[in-house]
């Protein structure tokens, strides 16, 4: 394989990442929850600090279980409240790092919480699988206690 093919293909399985993870980010963003299980795999590598006093934040392993997440987070925020920007998106091959800041309000207790945040996701053959999300856990706990 000569360095140019090599080049091209590596471009070619980042911006086919890259493709993937705005698709996430629309249905995320849309609420889409059909959409994001069609995206996830059937089994994802989740990784979210577990948090017991906060509802949405949980062990997940199928695509139904991951796109659930969104779900349950809206269940249990405020839509209104709910800010999230991104600052840097790097594609590396089959991997990806989103980074940025997050904030939001919890329904039940009115508490606002906020944060940095890092997303890892790895996508193969066009579909999610590992979503490894870091971020601001004592903020979320702190608002989601009465």
């Amino acid at each position: 394989m000569s360095v140019k093919s090599e080049v091209t293909e590596t471009s070619s399985v980042a911006e086919a990442t890259r493709a993937v993870v705005r698709e996430f980010l629309a249905a995320r963003a849309a609420g889409d929850t059909g959409r994001l299980v069609e995206l996830f795999a059937d089994d994802v590598d989740w990784l979210l600090a577990e948090n017991p006093v906060v509802p949405w934040i949980r062990p997940r392993s199928t695509a139904v279980e991951c796109a659930a997440q969104f779900t349950e987070l809206m269940e249990h925020t405020v839509p209104e409240g709910a800010r999230a920007s991104v600052d840097a998106f790097l594609v590396d091959g089959t991997d990806a790092v989103l980074t940025g800041h997050l904030s939001g309000t919890v329904r039940a207790t009115g508490k606002s919480f906020e944060g940095p945040f890092a997303l890892r996701l790895t996508v193969e053959d066009g579909r999610i699988t590992r979503h490894h999300l870091y971020e601001n856990s004592l903020s979320i706990a702190e608002a989601c206690v009465a």
